[in-house]
Parts: C-alpha cells; structure tokens; sequence
C-alpha cells in the first residue's frame, strides 16, 4: 500500500482521492484554502455519472440533483434556434443529465474519504522527485514524503508547472458570471439562450432552484461599478422570459464573476511518480460543460489503470495514454465555440450563433453523444 498525496479537494482531486483509496492506497489530500464552500451549480452528464458509478457513487449524486432532459436554443427574443425533444436527447444519452450545487458534489465525493484525508490551510510551493518517491515542500515550511503524487490543483497547477516548465495563460477575451436562483423554471426551456456577443446558460437545480451563468466580452479585470447582478439584471431586462425573473430572484452576494484564460498545453500529464487530472492537465472553457465531467472520467481512468498496473509510475504513463485523445479534442472544441459566441464584430457572432439551426437534428445528438453519453465513457479493459 502506497501513501500519495493529491494535491487540491476540488472535484478532479477528490474523486482521484476516491478512486486512489479504494485500491488500497493511503492518501492525503493537500488544500490551501480553509473555505471551500464556494461555487454555483455543475452540469454532471451522463459520462461523468458513469464515472461515479465506478466510483459508487453515481446514485448519490443523480439522488442529490435535478434531473434535465431538454436542451434547447434561442434568440434573446425568445425565437428557438433549437428545440430537440427531450425524449432524443434522454436516448442520445443514455439517461438525463443531473444538476446540483458544486458544494453538494464536493461533499458527496468528501463523504466518501475516511474523516481527515483531507488537510485544509497548506499549499504545495515545489516538489522533488527522490529516489523512493516525492518529497513536498509546503507553504507552511513543512515537508511531507509520499510514494507518488496526484496534481489536481487546477489551472495555475504547481505540480503542471513541476512536469511541463512555464504555462502561460492567455484571456479568452470575454468573463463569465454564474449563480442559483431562488425560482423554479420551465423544464423544456433548459438550454441556453444568445445574443450578439453574449449567452446566458439556465437549467433547474431540483425543485425550486435555477442554476444559470452568463458570458460576455470584457476587458480583463473588469468589475461592474454598480455590482455584478445588477449589471445582469440590466442587460438582460429585455431578453426572453425566464431570464429577467430567474435574475431578479437571485442573491447578489452569490454571484460569482470569473474572466476566462487558455493556458498552454500540458504535453506532460505524467512522469515517474507524478500525474495530473481534472484543470491540472487540461483546463478547457465552460460551453461543453466538461469539466468537471471530464475530470471525474479523469479519476475513475486513473483508477482503473492503478488497480492494472503494478506499479504507481507505470500506470500513471498508461493513464496519460489513454485519456489524452479523448480530452484534447473536447478542449480544442470548447475553445472554438468560446470564440464563435465572442466573433468580433458582433454581427458575426448573431450570424454564427443563428447558422447552427440549419445543422440537421440527428447530427448534433450523435456528435453531443459522443461527448456526453454514459456510453462515451470508456475504461481500459481490466479483464
């Protein structure tokens, strides 16, 4: 039995913590921040609860969430560009996406760990490979020696930087907010709804709760003067119902403004005793909702090749192997519709944005379920 350290308790290194203990390891996760409460909600697809089931724990969390069948498309004015019907989509799939606050998620895959695993108030500041393993040197001054490490501390990743050198990151362009309001909406119009040069995502989060997010280009570093719900509430006074009421129902304090980067590409995911998941390895735009999605793939593939390989390193190479094809082209995709919806000049973006209805039905669900199918999930064969 090993004793790893994953560095970081989000999504990516929780599950990784998961999927690591049940293989008979030790593991400690590291996290510097002390308040982990934060974020909105998280679309979990069908790919990433078939991950949880290896993980056991996919019924928790389709138990947690509100269940989305719909995916439609329109116009500020409320026009559909696209309107597919549920029972499609729920087909395409395998079974309907479930929606729930990223805390819930967190908690799910936190409660699945034996009470401290989890060690709060301390980063990771480098990391040395040593002939029997890693040793970690923290912000605390402490050091921590462990048989292998598991990097899952998102996108300005020490443990990437360890792999792979210098990894700038470059802004999208354009910010994105997201939050939850206090209301209920129409289950068929779970989707998204655009504009020139802006879009805003909303889906029911169980009974009486929207989880929705908006997206805008901006210049880097940008605030609103007169806070960020009513610079929402503003712009989008004028759009579809239910956006105007769904914005009116949500707290201010609970917004939460994110500008959006590229990083560059980690060519390196692993190496010796070494490995990346979730942002870590390949941190992707939010407009395919993957990633979270891909990083509990991420840990229950890391997993399996663990419970493979005899050795740590071994199967960390394997994994790398495995998962790059499949995330890399879900990355490269996520980028190119981030800069359709941001075109500049706007018009271009209206233009884009409309074109897709012309795209046949049967060919967006057959490309969707190939992104986010139970079925798109694949693990090595464990025999």
């Amino acid at each position: 039995m090993a004793e790893i350290a994953v560095v970081g308790a989000g999504i990516g290194g929780l599950a990784s913590a998961v999927a690591l203990t049940q293989r008979g390891h030790s593991v400690t996760v590291i996290e510097e921040r002390t308040d982990t409460t934060s974020g909105a909600g998280i679309s979990i697809w069908p790919n990433a609860l078939a991950a949880l089931d290896r993980l056991g724990l996919g019924d928790q969390v389709r138990a947690a969430g509100g269940r989305i069948t719909a995916g439609a498309m329109r116009w500020k004015d409320g026009t559909w560009l696209r309107r597919p019907a549920g029972e499609r989509i729920v087909t395409a799939l395998g079974e309907p996406l479930v929606v729930l606050q990223r805390v819930t998620l967190r908690d799910i895959l936190a409660g699945a760990l034996a009470p401290g695993t989890v060690v709060n108030g301390a980063a990771v500041r480098e990391l040395s490979v040593t002939p029997t393993g890693v040793r970690l040197h923290l912000t605390d001054s402490s050091t921590r020696e462990v048989a292998a490490v598991v990097g899952a501390d998102g996108t300005h990743s020490v443990v990437a930087r360890h792999l792979n050198g210098p990894l700038p990151h470059r802004y999208a362009g354009y910010t994105a907010w997201r939050g939850v309001s206090s209301m209920a909406i129409d289950a068929d119009l779970a989707g998204e709804t655009m504009a020139a040069g802006a879009e805003v995502g909303h889906v029911p989060m169980g009974p009486d709760q929207t989880y929705w997010f908006a997206t805008e280009r901006a210049p880097e570093g940008a605030t609103s003067a007169q806070g960020e719900l009513a610079y929402l509430r503003t712009k989008f006074a004028s759009w579809a119902a239910p956006i105007p009421a769904m914005l009116a129902a949500t707290d201010p304090a609970a917004v939460l403004r994110n500008d959006l980067y590229d990083r560059a590409t980690a060519q390196r995911w692993a190496s010796g005793p070494v490995v990346l998941v979730g942002d870590a390895a390949h941190p992707m735009r939010p407009h395919l909702g993957q990633g979270g999605c891909q990083a509990l793939e991420d840990a229950a593939v890391l997993g399996a090749f663990v419970e493979l390989s005899g050795d740590l390193p071994s199967a960390f190479t394997a994994y790398e192997a495995f998962r790059k094809r499949r995330v890399r082209a879900i990355v490269a995709e996520s980028r190119l519709i981030g800069r359709v919806v941001n075109l500049r000049p706007a018009a271009l973006s209206a233009l884009a944005s409309r074109a897709t209805v012309v795209l046949p039905e049967a060919v967006v669900t057959r490309h969707l379920a190939s992104i986010a199918a139970g079925s798109a999930f694949r693990l090595p064969d464990i025999g």
